[in-house]
């Protein structure tokens, strides 16, 4: 009988490597909790984020690895995550949020917060803790495309804001406090402290991700965010005609000048696929977020396409993952959700911790 060790079974595991990181995931200390029974074998990987796009793609690799040693006639991996805060000690962090993610466009009907609520729900879905905040103050959409239009948030101690959840996802927006009829009007200062508000007198709980819909544009809501709280980094929606690119080059200049990461590009309605005939269309020309992307050292995180189911659901208040989960349409923000995890992982492990060596005297 083959007897088995655990450093056989993590030899075989470092021939796995992350492509982010490019260590094996024994080195980066993903694999945990290692069992051995006679010939059955189990571990954990512990990944950065549930969502990362590799995860399956690890799980067959570790199966096949330690499948091949002798003696071996089961393998169970485990899958898990922990995502790190973003946050650093002396910062002015939200409690409990690890991650805040702003969903921003230059100019508005760019499907900006279409997005974002398909981000946040895409992320949940994944198994991530999220939360949404609509920062548009004076055009809140998330109530209607969440499905939370009409309900009201609960109020504790006199003070405290309990936000509402639809499809895994904890949501917060002016929208849930005004009449959706009644008009917003308001000067830069209010607006300021709405906002301000609204981070932190949310009892947001505990989570891996905080999804911004920022409103259009670079103005109070941007600055206010940048000042408030650490923001992990920023997501750039736009369509690819010229018009729309020049207002996203301006948000792009915006966040860098704020110290905000630009986590990468939204190309959205990027093209329509025809329902009839399947003749792909490039409605508002092709390829614009590329050349954005390339002029400012960024990246294109996905390309939404143009498509009225998208349009239907967003306004049926059920956001496209959640009412046609195995669409391509689905499947598109998924893989801006994998996108977005995968790079916020990448920044918050570049983070330097510097030791603090005392003198004494």
């Amino acid at each position: 009988m083959t007897v088995i060790s655990e450093q056989q079974v993590l030899d075989a595991l470092k021939s796995i490597i992350d492509p982010d990181f490019r260590k094996d995931i024994v080195s980066l200390g993903f694999v945990k909790d290692v069992s051995i029974n006679g010939g059955r074998v189990g571990f954990t990987i512990e990944l950065t984020t549930p969502a990362c796009p590799v995860k399956e793609e690890f799980r067959r690799q570790a199966t096949e690895a330690v499948g091949a040693l002798a003696g071996v006639r089961d393998v169970q991996v485990n899958m898990t995550s922990n995502v790190k805060s973003n946050a650093h000690p002396g910062s002015k962090a939200l409690p409990g949020i690890k991650n805040i993610i702003a969903v921003a466009s230059g100019k508005g009907g760019v499907g900006k917060s279409t997005t974002a609520v398909n981000l946040a729900v895409a992320l949940a879905q994944s198994g991530a803790r999220v939360g949404l905040l609509d920062a548009d103050i004076y055009g809140p959409s998330i109530p209607r495309m969440m499905g939370l239009e009409g309900r009201r948030p609960g109020i504790e101690n006199e003070k405290t804001i309990l936000p509402l959840v639809n499809f895994g996802v904890t949501s917060m927006s002016i929208g849930f406090l005004v009449p959706a009829e009644q008009a917003v009007v308001w000067r830069g200062p209010m607006v300021a402290g709405a906002l301000t508000q609204l981070l932190n007198d949310v009892a947001w709980g505990e989570l891996d991700y905080l999804v911004i819909d920022m409103p259009p544009g670079t103005g109070d809501a941007q600055l206010t965010l940048s000042q408030t709280v650490p923001v992990t980094g920023s997501v750039i929606v736009t369509t690819p005609q010229d018009i729309a690119l020049a207002d996203a080059r301006k948000g792009i200049a915006m966040f860098r000048k704020v110290n905000i990461p630009v986590l990468g590009i939204v190309e959205n309605m990027s093209v329509f696929v025809c329902p009839h005939c399947g003749e792909s269309s490039h409605v508002f020309a092709e390829g614009g977020a590329a050349r954005l992307a390339a002029e400012n050292e960024s990246r294109v995180l996905a390309e939404i396409p143009l498509d009225i189911k998208i349009r239907e659901n967003s306004d049926a208040g059920t956001p496209i993952v959640a009412a046609h989960p195995d669409s391509p349409q689905a499947a598109a923000y998924r893989e801006l959700a994998g996108e977005v995890a995968r790079h916020i992982s990448i920044l918050n492990s570049r983070k330097i911790e510097i030791p603090v060596v005392m003198q004494m005297q």
